[in-house]
């Protein structure tokens, strides 16, 4: 799949392109990340090849990263209408303010202004809702984001790191006040990180929600940098986030990666991000490229198509483990089913069934 083959963003008509470009590592403000000048190259080699769909936060490298995507597009301000740039409020950037974040009224009008102003435009194409503030009425955060939208300020509107039950309750609720509603579902999703296809894939797939995934090589993990032959040696940049998945089952998925890379003359990270891309209910995975060669080596995953048996095997090796109710699922048949096939799955009738003849009670 080309990059420039686009897909619609959940139940919208908003066309992104089939990986979105990260801007959490624009900017050297944290001690790590691409330069100035190395972020936009980066962002003008994702343009030249198709790529229309930019993501950041208010926050990313204190607000830098915003500030570099800004500048590009007022250096180029005929690619504006043509880039889908989505940005994130919550996270606060001012000490010893409490209304500086969160999802309350007050801070996300405040948070799109800021947003606007360093991105030198006048509208957001996708604004996120980043993580969920416990704090503040749904009510108040929808008919905020919806008075944006009615503003012109705001296009759509996406929601990120939220528990799927939180964000059914806010959809519904939009839905009966006639606002607008979450069209997209930014959660980390990886061979690593699967415990979201518990509530918030099928949650995501019932109700139209188009998924981004964020993270999906593990913070480096599966990148194929990290292997069990160089455990120790390589050099971590942001080991708080990658020391804890080196380990024996990420080497072990490792091994896997390579045999399935060397199969199709490819590598480890492009595998993994085609494994992502090819999940149900995903549109458009985030990469992050600190480096020129490290976004040409991730956008050539588009390239790559797995077979059912290559899956299966990377499937097998990282299934998570679902709680309750989920993990009642495989019986459920035998007590809805009578014994019949239906949709295809078939089992035995349940033992509390009737015997044929009975009568009920």
């Amino acid at each position: 799949m080309p990059l420039n083959h686009y897909l619609t963003l959940g139940r919208s008509g908003l066309r992104v392109s089939p990986l979105c470009l990260g801007g959490m590592t624009f900017g050297e403000d944290l001690g790590w990340g691409s330069t100035v000048e190395e972020s936009q190259q980066i962002i003008d080699r994702f343009i030249e090849l198709g790529g229309n769909f930019i993501d950041t936060a208010n926050f990313y490298t204190k607000s830098h990263s915003e500030k570099i995507i800004g500048d590009h597009v007022g250096r180029h301000p005929s690619r504006r209408d043509r880039l889908v740039i989505a940005t994130k409020f919550s996270g606060n950037l001012y000490p010893g303010d409490p209304n500086g974040g969160g999802s309350s009224r007050k801070s996300i009008v405040s948070a799109c202004e800021n947003s606007l102003r360093r991105l030198q435009t006048d509208y957001i194409d996708l604004y996120w809702l980043h993580n969920w503030d416990v704090h503040t009425p749904i009510e108040e955060t929808m008919s905020a984001l919806d008075a944006l939208v009615r503003a012109g300020k705001v296009r759509y509107l996406g929601v990120s790191d939220t528990p799927a039950w939180k964000v059914a309750q806010a959809n519904v609720l939009a839905g009966f006040r006639g606002w607008s509603a979450f069209v997209g579902l930014q959660i980390e999703y990886s061979l690593l990180e699967r415990t979201v296809e518990q509530e918030l894939v099928p949650m995501a797939l019932e109700l139209g929600l188009g998924i981004t995934p964020w993270s999906p090589l593990k913070s480096g993990a599966l990148s194929g940098k990290y292997t069990r032959r160089n455990a120790g040696e390589v050099k971590q940049d942001r080991s708080q986030f990658l020391e804890p998945f080196l380990n024996e089952r990420t080497y072990a998925l490792v091994e896997e990666l390579e045999v399935v890379a060397r199969a199709h003359e490819s590598t480890v990270a492009r595998v993994a991000l085609a494994w992502v891309r090819g999940k149900p209910g995903v549109t458009s995975t985030i990469i992050g490229a600190r480096r020129l060669a490290q976004l040409d080596d991730n956008l050539r995953s588009l390239e790559l198509e797995l077979t059912p048996d290559e899956r299966a095997r990377l499937d097998a090796l990282t299934a998570p483990t679902f709680g309750f109710p989920q993990n009642m699922q495989p019986i459920f048949p035998a007590i809805h089913n009578g014994g019949t096939t239906v949709n295809g799955v078939y089992a035995p009738p349940s033992p509390f069934g009737l015997v044929w003849g009975d009568e009920p009670y």
